[in-house]
């Protein structure tokens, strides 16, 4: 006979395996991640290239020298290059299908259909959630194999020694990118199950990771008290994990920052995982589906 341990991890695995389905056959899901691998290539390598090939090292190029420019785009600079934009644009793309997977529940009334008729609630919920983490730890696995890929094909052409990023490097820089973009998808799953819909809710994500924060740092450099809120920010410590994978010198992209170290980072990110990943399943378990 088996456990009640036994039948919610059953139920957990069905759940996850439903909702893995309902994504891969949902074409929003497949425009956002193709969205962030297509931004992530534009500005990490295209522009990158044509500023290196063209001479003219503009501020898309953050005004790097032709040889540095060319270092940040061959294959051993992959786990730095392609952390930098998951700080706030990776982030904002991530938010907003953390808020549709949860969010389209409510608009759709599939939740009120599984939690009454499904597994548990935690089962079902928890099945959300673990495929949201699944997904988020592909995509960072893919965009590194491309971008790998991509680098590569720079060096070729540009007559560079094919130098493969380190085992101990490229771990590095796939778990960064997995927390920041991890951290962002909860977010967004929560302020989905807030609002109760897939609108709302982007709608305020994009506000808080675009506006809100930059603002609240702001008035840090006025007012210094309030600094120690902003420097532990969702945001901030996203955009300082991502900083600290930086090597070169120079301007960094918007939302990199270097506020905190590694260390302080991660335990700032691991706590806002634990949040809003508990924070959605109370809120859909404990609350009224209509």
């Amino acid at each position: 006979m088996r456990t009640p341990a036994a039948v919610d991890l059953k139920d957990l695995m069905a759940s996850v395996r439903a909702e893995l389905l309902r994504l891969r056959t949902w074409p929003a899901f497949w425009i956002i991640l193709g969205t962030w691998i297509l931004l992530n290539l534009t500005f990490s390598y295209l522009f990158e290239y044509l500023a290196y090939t063209s001479g003219e090292s503009g501020a898309m190029a953050d005004d790097l020298p032709k040889d540095v420019l060319l270092q940040q785009m061959l294959p051993a600079a992959v786990p730095e290059v392609f952390t930098q934009g998951m700080a706030m644009f990776g982030g904002a793309l991530m938010l907003i299908l953390g808020a549709l997977v949860i969010g389209s529940g409510y608009g759709w009334g599939t939740w009120k259909t599984v939690l009454t008729q499904g597994p548990s609630r935690i089962a079902a919920i928890g099945g959300a959630v673990v495929s949201l983490a699944l997904v988020v730890v592909a995509l960072v696995c893919v965009a590194f194999v491309v971008d790998v890929a991509v680098a590569s094909l720079v060096a070729a052409t540009q007559s560079q020694p094919l130098a493969l990023p380190g085992i101990s490097r490229s771990l590095i820089g796939i778990g960064t990118g997995t927390a920041i973009l991890g951290m962002w998808t909860l977010a967004g799953a929560l302020v989905g199950a807030i609002a109760r819909g897939p609108a709302l809710a982007v709608g305020l994500g994009l506000v808080w990771v675009l506006v809100v924060e930059n603002l609240l740092r702001g008035v840090a450099g006025i007012w210094g008290p309030i600094a120690a809120i902003t420097d532990h920010l969702p945001g901030t410590a996203a955009g300082s994990l991502a900083g600290a994978m930086r090597t070169v010198d120079g301007p960094a992209t918007p939302g990199v920052l270097d506020i905190l170290s590694r260390g302080e980072s991660l335990m700032v990110l691991g706590g806002y995982i634990a949040i809003f990943a508990v924070g959605t399943l109370w809120l859909i378990r404990q609350r009224d589906l209509v």
